[in-house]
């Protein structure tokens, strides 16, 4: 059998921290590597596999529409694509859709949106204020409004048009808005920054303030959208609504696929202006409406929130039980756990050998992100799995003190 981990090494650009496992198929929330050992999989392809790995639905309508029309440019109509646009625009705050292939295209078109949008109705405004500690994706614009300095140094300069202010501070955002601002552009809940969850009122006091101000709100939801924090959107539960949304991730399943939604009011594109040879490919719609059909009709976001809570319910005892643990915080099936000390990695590694999977956004967190499909008894296996691990890491500072 060859050594995939070798020869990737050879091969690949070193591009990601990857974590010695070679997955080589999945079903539902497991995954099997190249030794046929099996994984309980709380990574999801990074909030990706909306239903699982494999799932019957998906399979069947990508290989379905594979055998009828894979590809024709949007210099046509398609139907899966309408189809989809349609769902979206009924399921939604929006009213016009235009497809992409990833949540960082879907900013990037969101950015270049609220600027043609400030040279109509702003004066020509084109400034963008975004969060600290924010992610939006890696292309030069997204990662400009990304409020993380290290993923931009290796790149300066910077595009010009972003102002950072504190995350969860709605004065701030007042604060920074000047005559050049066009738009506010936030996470609901910074997935990459940590899972920080703002207070209950900030997306409130921020949407208030842009009607004032005359801005628009366009909200990231790449990883907190189509279901993950237990409502379809997250800013269904801030109250509010965006005007322009960007999704991405788990409305494919694993097939690339990403979308601007936004409301007739900011849907100021015109021929000419954005387009992407993929974007709104028949396959990928195909794949994305069977993903989001099967949300929708088989309560699935119900099974997000029991699910979640028994997670999130798990992690907070851990809190009260291990003086290395911070914080557990989160919404639905997108939570963390904090640790005082840089303790990922070894967490992540001790867990393969149980045979659980975990995500580290940061040195000192852990992040879980499973399949919305994810059962009772999957989520307790991976507590009682991560329960074994603190009792070794509670023995090993015990005996070292």
């Amino acid at each position: 059998m060859p050594d995939w981990q070798e020869l990737a090494e050879r091969y690949l650009m070193h591009t990601a921290h990857r974590t010695p496992v070679t997955i080589v198929r999945g079903q539902g929330c497991r995954v099997f590597d190249d030794r046929n050992r099996e994984y309980v999989d709380m990574v999801g392809g990074w909030a990706v596999t909306s239903l699982g790995h494999s799932h019957p639905a998906v399979v069947e309508a990508i290989t379905k529409q594979a055998g009828i029309l894979m590809e024709t440019s949007n210099q046509f109509y398609t139907v899966p694509q309408v189809e989809l646009a349609k769902l979206l625009v009924e399921n939604s705050c929006g009213d016009r859709v235009f497809f992409c292939n990833s949540g960082a295209e879907a900013v990037e078109g969101a950015i270049k949106l609220a600027r043609k949008w400030g040279k109509l109705h702003r004066g020509g405004a084109f400034e963008i204020i975004s969060a600290a500690n924010s992610f939006h994706g890696r292309t030069l614009a997204a990662i400009a409004a990304s409020g993380q300095p290290r993923y931009q140094e290796p790149f300066t300069p910077m595009p010009e048009g972003f102002v950072h202010v504190p995350y969860d501070n709605p004065a701030a955002i007042m604060e920074a808005t000047t005559d050049r601002t066009c738009a506010v552009l936030l996470e609901p809940i910074q997935g990459e920054g940590g899972v920080i969850v703002p207070d209950s009122d900030f997306l409130q006091q921020v949407r208030r303030w842009c009607d004032q101000q005359n801005l628009l709100l366009m909200l990231d939801e790449v990883q907190t959208g189509v279901g993950r924090t237990g409502t379809l959107w997250a800013y269904e539960q801030a109250g509010i609504e965006p005007d322009v949304l960007a999704v991405a991730k788990g409305l494919g399943n694993g097939f690339p696929i990403g979308a601007i939604i936004a409301k007739e009011s900011a849907a100021v594109f015109e021929p000419g202006d954005h387009g992407s040879t993929f974007g709104g490919n028949p396959l990928a719609c195909a794949a994305a409406l069977a993903v989001l059909s099967f949300i929708l009709e088989n309560d699935v976001l119900s099974n997000v929130r029991t699910c979640g809570e028994q997670l999130r319910k798990g992690l907070v005892e851990m809190t009260r039980t291990y003086f290395f643990v911070n914080d557990a915080r989160g919404k639905g099936l997108l939570q963390a756990l904090d640790f005082q000390l840089d303790l990922s990695d070894t967490i992540i590694q001790a867990a393969i050998e149980e045979g659980l999977l975990l995500n580290a956004p940061r040195p000192n967190i852990i992040r879980f992100m499973p399949a919305l499909t994810i059962t009772p008894r999957q989520v307790t296996f991976a507590l009682d799995t991560l329960e074994r691990i603190m009792v070794w890491l509670d023995n090993v500072s015990t005996s070292t003190d």
